[in-house]
């Protein structure tokens, strides 16, 4: 079986609700944070996969169709893979929040549908985000939890950003 890290989009690869942007409805609205590339290139060096499972919302309220959403997705991938950090697969809830659908997160239908198309043994891998829903979804999905940010109650480590994070997760996997 394959390991992987799934990776929330909006606060952990790229900046959000900050001066610059708010929301990302365009490619060039899409802000990396810091040595975002560097922590991937880390993680691809460890683990089979990088996901990236995300919600968006602003699909099923109208702020953006999927079709631009797609087209941020590919500039994001295409972007880090000139900086050698590999995004196998993104994969996004399109739905309203509140909608009740499987596959938006605090659920874990987004990871455990990538874990079977690719093969990948879930209590292997990590779920890394910055709210609880990310860290809820890996739970109940079966990874190890980083939370990005100050503190959390539930998730397995707690860490300022990606890179530090993916530094964790390395050395967590043994």
């Amino acid at each position: 079986m394959k390991k992987a890290v799934f990776l929330d989009r909006d606060g952990v690869i790229n900046e959000v609700l900050t001066d610059r942007v708010k929301f990302v409805n365009r490619p060039n609205q899409l802000y990396f944070l810091p040595n975002t590339a560097k922590a991937i290139r880390l993680l691809n060096e460890v683990f089979d996969y990088v996901f990236v499972v995300t919600n968006q919302g602003g699909v099923g309220l109208g702020f953006m169709k999927e079709s631009q959403l797609q087209d941020i997705h590919k500039h994001m991938i295409d972007e880090l893979l000139k900086e050698g950090a590999v995004i196998h697969e993104a994969v996004y809830c399109p739905h309203k929040p509140k909608s009740g659908c499987a596959c938006r997160k605090p659920n874990s239908k987004l990871l455990e549908d990538l874990a079977k198309k690719y093969h990948v043994e879930l209590s292997s891998s990590y779920m890394v985000g910055d709210t609880d829903t990310d860290i809820i979804a890996g739970k109940k999905a079966g990874t190890r939890t980083v939370f990005i940010g100050e503190s959390d109650e539930i998730a397995d480590a707690v860490r300022p950003d990606l890179f530090r994070a993916a530094e964790w997760i390395i050395k967590d996997k043994g």
